[in-house]
């Protein structure tokens, strides 16, 4: 499970369906979820909660620059890329982070993806999840 630590910076609720938005770094995300500030204790401005995704859920795109509904962007080189008969494993450095994603191996080839290259990582907003920050 991938994971980073933001501060809530806004929240946008339309009856118990809240678009949350916490930035990481310098770097806004965002995440739908089921409940809203007067249900969900720690949904407030300022919290610093814990973004939580699936390797599965990490779509990857190298030079990327077009438009795309996804605003979950990560941005960063590859730091490993573990290769297997179906599906590969690809390490990526995000603001210090490491994130991982698992594509399909024929999508590694495809992409010509290796060690160093700058790849973008997508989220879809509904596949965050958020949980209160460590102790």
């Amino acid at each position: 499970m991938n994971k980073l630590t933001g501060k809530i910076v806004n929240i946008t609720s339309s009856g118990n369906i809240s678009l949350v938005e916490a930035k990481v770094d310098d770097v806004v995300l965002s995440s739908m979820i089921l409940g809203n500030s007067s249900n969900t204790s720690f949904l407030k401005v300022g919290n610093t909660i814990q973004l939580l995704f699936k390797e599965s859920e990490v779509s990857i795109a190298k030079n990327f620059g077009g438009e795309i509904s996804l605003r979950n962007q990560l941005q960063g080189p590859i730091l490993k890329i573990k290769k297997g008969e179906v599906f590969s494993e690809i390490t990526f450095d995000f603001k210090g982070n490491k994130m991982v994603s698992l594509i399909t191996t024929r999508s590694v080839d495809r992409l010509e993806l290796l060690v160093g290259d700058v790849v973008t990582g997508f989220i879809k907003s509904n596949e965050v999840i958020l949980s209160i920050e460590d102790e």
